[in-house]
């Protein structure tokens, strides 16, 4: 799994918790949501990358390939 993919997940994550606290502040509905589902995608995206990195260590540990 690439760091950058990697670190893209997780800003997707942040920016939605920032726009979640920004609709919050401001009352603003739509905001709020939009800055939920942000974090929910990110968040199964870095499940997904967590699976991955999972898979690839237990596919070196059978093959040797430390």
């Amino acid at each position: 799994m690439a760091a950058e993919d990697k670190a893209a997940h997780k800003a997707t994550e942040l920016k939605g918790k920032a726009k979640e606290a920004v609709g919050n502040v401001t009352d603003d509905k739509d905001l709020q949501a939009e800055g939920k589902a942000d974090q929910a995608e990110g968040n199964v995206k870095q499940a997904g990358d967590k699976v991955k990195d999972a898979g690839q260590k237990v596919k070196d540990a059978v093959t040797g390939d430390d």
